[in-house]
C-alpha cells in the first residue's frame, strides 16, 4: 500500500504530509520497505503467472 493514500489516526492528516510523529515515523517506514511492498496481492500473483509462463514459454522454445 503506498502512504499518499493513507489518512493518520493520530492527527487524521495524510500520511504523505508527515504532520505530526506518528505520521513522519510511518511514511519513513513504508518508504523504507522497497518496490514489491506496495504492490497488492493481485498484483503480486499476476507477476509472478506471468514470469512462469515466461520461463515455461522459453522452455518449450529451447526443447
Amino acid at each position: 500500500m503506498t502512504y499518499d493514500r493513507l489518512v493518520c489516526a493520530n492527527c487524521a492528516a495524510p500520511v504523505s504530509e508527515g504532520r505530526c510523529p506518528v505520521c513522519r515515523a510511518n511514511r519513513q517506514r513504508l518508504q523504507q520497505e522497497g518496490f514489491l511492498a506496495g504492490l497488492n496481492p493481485v498484483a503480486l500473483i499476476a507477476l509472478l503467472a506471468v514470469l512462469i509462463a515466461a520461463v515455461a514459454l522459453l522452455a518449450h522454445q529451447t526443447a
